[in-house]
């Protein structure tokens, strides 16, 4: 067992060997998070499932990714990360055959909260053994190739999802993970390192217990708030009421970890480091800001440009290539001068890259206008991603690397969700007001019988990002005429609404940007002595 690092050299023989090996499990839990996405009108038609269905398919993941990462994190710190990262790999593993094998929608939703478990045991066990297995002055590569794992994953799914969907079927976007899982596991067993602190620790089982229903509760109605309109569920169960139990419960968690005696599941001193409590803060408002914007991007490629979902990932790669080039060389950077320099920089270059999109998009302005802002944004991701997780883990005492890690992955996962859903509310809301002044203005090109309804289809469009319905029963030229005016008003309504979402995520940025000023100077040793020191 290996119990800690020198301050020198990495506390393991092959040090980037277990870091390839880490990753791949890390990259498969965050492609599946993603994948499924392309698959929706595959799996209604597949399995009878209903769109209500298919969405908790997806939904579930997340859900029960979020809400275990402190307890995954700490169980890391008691038993080991090899140990719960392979835990999890052979859970994630097993979970997706089953996902593959199922025939009805209960059975594949089953098997997703199984993925979900599988991701939360093994994500913060990479954190954490990057922590542990690579001394500070390394650290910033090392998060390097994590940051880049984590730039492309989430668009590589729809392109891959896409592919595998369209020539072998959507079982096996599932299937595909077998023989990655069961080699990663052979690999981790034959060169991860035992990692974990000398001493055994004490499960917090009130903690656990805590933590994870305050988060499920607040989790759940983020990612749910859309569908119930922000309101009831079930008689006195609402939205607000399963979102205020959640903060009650973590409160509560809060509470409990303060006056408990025996180990903490969080221990408390973690926020006494600057960099730990400024580098979590934002973590959480740069997800607030950039999460939602992939997700505006797709829509507007795909619904008011007409691109395939498997056209709009081809659109989005060369952002993902860069993010995973800039987060190569961003984490090297770090080493060099500090994250604290390079995560400033890199947020105030995602601002500037969605104000460009924001300028050239139009409603048939293609794809091509939007590549100069989704460069700058893969560069600035590549920035980002890296220093972000360094400077967060800076000063880590690494006995308590995963409870470290848990905490930040939670902080981050809770942001990403407040933020899709605060996204999904302002360009919703944006729409429907742009769309029935866009259709009004049109409604005069059609027959006077059918310009109130045009106008009110369109405007109902808003709420489900689509364009009007044709109606039934009009003769070719009308029906064609309907179309094309629906589809021009709600082009021209989306990409206002988009440009409302984009300058309001790229003030977030800025002001994450500003909360950089907080972290503490991190500069490393000069090039030439890491280079010795590596060579030693």
């Amino acid at each position: 067992m290996l119990e800690n690092n020198s301050a020198d050299r990495p506390a393991a023989r092959r040090p980037w060997l277990v870091l390839g090996i880490l990753c791949i499990g890390f990259f498969m839990s965050l492609l599946d998070a993603t994948i499924v996405n392309i698959a929706i009108p595959t799996l209604i038609d597949g399995i009878g499932a209903s769109y209500d269905q298919v969405l908790w398919v997806i939904d579930a993941y997340l859900l029960v990714f979020s809400a275990l990462l402190i307890t995954t994190g700490r169980l890391g710190d008691n038993f080991g990360y090899r140990r719960l990262f392979l835990i999890g790999i052979a859970a994630f593993t097993a979970a997706s055959a089953l996902c593959g094998l199922a025939s009805t929608p209960g059975q594949l939703l089953g098997a997703r909260v199984l993925q979900g478990l599988g991701g939360a045991l093994l994500f913060p066990q990479v954190i954490s053994s990057i922590l542990t297995i690579f001394p500070p002055r390394m650290r910033g590569r090392a998060f390097g190739v994590f940051g880049a794992i984590a730039g492309l994953a989430p668009v590589l799914g729809p392109v891959f999802g896409g592919f595998i969907v369209a020539h072998l079927g959507w079982r096996w976007i599932f299937f595909i993970n077998v023989p990655i899982g069961v080699a990663t596991a052979v690999l981790a067993l034959a060169f991860v390192p035992e990692l974990r602190v000398a001493r055994p620790h004490k499960i917090d089982l009130v903690g656990v217990v805590l933590a994870t229903a305050g988060l499920s509760g607040i989790v759940f109605g983020l990612i749910e708030g859309e569908r119930y309109d922000w309101g009831t569920i079930s008689g006195p169960i609402g939205i607000p009421s399963v979102i205020a139990a959640g903060v009650v419960l973590l409160a509560l968690f809060v509470g409990w970890q303060h006056v408990q005696r025996g180990e903490p599941l969080m221990p408390l001193g973690l926020f006494a480091g600057r960099n730990f409590a400024a580098g979590n803060w934002i973590g959480f408002v740069f997800q607030l800001g950039m999460i939602g914007t992939a997700f505006v991007l797709v829509l507007h490629l795909q619904l008011a440009q007409g691109y395939s979902p498997l056209e709009a990932g081809f659109v989005l790669l060369p952002n993902a290539v860069l993010t995973a080039i800039g987060s190569a060389y961003a984490g090297r950077l770090a080493d060099e001068i500090g994250g604290k320099r390079v995560l400033a920089a890199g947020m105030i270059m995602l601002a500037l890259g969605l104000v460009v999109i924001a300028a050239m998009a139009g409603p048939d302005s293609g794809a091509w206008p939007l590549l100069p802002g989704l460069l700058i944004i893969g560069v600035a991701s590549g920035a980002t991603f890296a220093p972000l997780q360094q400077v967060t883990m800076d000063g880590v005492d690494p006995r308590f690397a995963g409870a470290a890690s848990g905490v930040a992955g939670t902080t981050r996962q809770v942001g990403g969700v407040l933020g899709t859903a605060l996204v999904g509310a302002v360009l919703a809301s944006c729409l429907n007001s742009a769309l029935r002044g866009e259709a009004e203005l049109r409604a005069g090109l059609l027959p006077a019988g059918l310009r109130a309804q045009f106008i009110e289809s369109a405007a109902a469009g808003g709420g489900r990002f689509s364009p009007p319905s044709v109606p039934a029963g009009l003769s070719p030229e009308d029906a064609a005429l309907f179309a094309r005016l629906g589809h021009e008003a709600f082009a021209v309504g989306f990409v206002s609404a988009m440009q409302v979402v984009l300058l309001a995520s790229a003030a977030v940025l800025v002001v994450a940007a500003l909360f950089c000023f907080a972290l503490k100077g991190n500069d490393r040793a000069p090039r030439g002595e890491a280079a010795k020191a590596d060579a030693g």
